[in-house]
């Protein structure tokens, strides 16, 4: 296996010899600064690469191996096929990503919002902060600041009471940083930031489209690009839905095993792979983590790996740190590691570890919400550590 390090670029505020003290071998990067839509060239990828793997005198040397995203425009999650121009256009970044040997792409489908937290810096019983989706806040935002359109039919009356006594609570001050944590795009976002109007529109252009629909424009997606990735040697790795559940009446349609089933059985192709995260899968209870991964195995190309603790009825959670919460990481790395033993050389599990708490000197730093460093770096330690106990070869390191 690969320990992977999202790694948000030279703006990004964390320089490389950080992701080579922490231990990690391989950087998951994309080109942020390029509009959604618009293609990549080899040159801005090139320049990327050798700016990740042009490796200073006396380091150890990196490798940029995965690509994380290149987003799939909203077009092509309204129309599919039709979109023929901006699928095009992914086509072409993929191929420029190709034609400098970065062969894993990772993306997801998930409609207007990307992943959704209402809190950035929930404080734990450590000290230490984490990311929080509390379901009163996300009821509150919904129905009393975005105030969308039939929203309280998706909640029940003690929801909907539970929502209007915490907007009622809520400062001028929390409400806009509740607007900015939810429509202004998270770090490592694949959908644009939205002010409330923009975003009550943007919903609207979903209003005939259901999971069954949305799950077609994917698939016609995938029929366009995997007979491409095939000819590459690229690896696709669809991302789950974050929380596994629809949001604002969002169809989601990667959350859970049938979900994935069905698409694997619509688009047979090796190259149409998942990213598989522990995270995101474990917010479900009914997600059997170790088990989906057995089934999946072969088509499990990278990892985000971490862990969250559901709270009250399962619909609010935290992030918990990594070998705590409710995923048991164990047993999904048995499973991992187990597949991976299987695997050429080349072809081996990339995984990073995901969201790590803010901790230690990083409370008092400027951060990426979810990827400061020694939150990651711990995360990457006890990862490996167990990676190591179940196998001691298992780690792969760059020659």
């Amino acid at each position: 296996m690969r320990q992977g390090w999202r790694w948000f670029g030279p703006n990004g505020g964390i320089p490389l010899d950080a992701v080579r003290q922490a231990g990690a071998t391989d950087i998951v990067s994309a080109l942020h600064e390029v509009p959604i839509g618009q293609a990549w060239t080899s040159d801005q990828v090139r320049a990327r690469k050798n700016l990740i793997e042009n490796t200073p005198s006396g380091r150890t040397p990196l490798i940029w191996s995965v690509v994380e995203s290149i987003p799939i425009s909203d077009k092509i999650k309204r129309e599919g096929r039709a979109a023929s121009q901006d699928i095009a256009a992914w086509i072409a970044s993929m191929e420029a990503l190709a034609e400098n040997d970065i062969k894993v792409i990772c993306y997801n489908f998930m409609p207007v919002v990307d992943w959704c937290r209402t809190d950035l810096d929930y404080e734990v019983s450590t000290g230490a902060t984490a990311m929080y989706f509390d379901q009163n806040r996300f009821a509150a935002f919904d129905l009393h600041i975005l105030q969308r359109k039939d929203a309280e039919k998706d909640y029940s009356e003690a929801d909907r009471i539970a929502a209007r006594s915490t907007f009622e609570a809520m400062s001028d001050d929390d409400i806009n940083q509740l607007i900015a944590n939810i429509a202004s795009a998270l770090p490592g976002s694949t959908t644009e930031p939205l002010t409330i109007p923009a975003f009550r529109e943007k919903l609207e252009t979903y209003t005939h489209i259901d999971a069954d629909q949305l799950r077609q424009n994917l698939i016609e997606f995938l029929e366009e690009v995997t007979p491409v990735a095939e000819k590459l040697g690229v690896r696709l790795t669809l991302h789950p839905d974050d929380p596994p559940r629809s949001l604002f009446g969002l169809p989601r349609i990667a959350s859970n095993e049938a979900d994935y089933a069905a698409i694997f059985d619509a688009v047979p192709s090796q190259a149409n792979g998942m990213c598989f995260c522990s995270g995101s899968l474990g917010v479900n209870a009914d997600n059997d983590l170790p088990a989906m991964a057995k089934r999946f195995a072969s088509r499990i190309y990278f990892s985000h790996l971490r862990a969250t603790t559901r709270l009250g009825d399962g619909r609010s959670f935290y992030e918990a740190a990594h070998l705590e919460g409710d995923v048991d990481m164990v047993a999904l790395l048995r499973v991992l590691v187990q597949e991976d033993r299987k695997r050429d050389k080349g072809d081996k599990i990339i995984f990073r570890s995901d969201h790590g708490h803010r901790m230690l000197d990083d409370l008092d730093k400027k951060v990426t919400p979810g990827y400061p460093v020694i939150g990651r770096m711990r995360g990457l330690a006890e990862l490996r550590g167990i990676i190591t106990a179940l196998d001691p070869q298992a780690l792969c390191t760059v020659k």
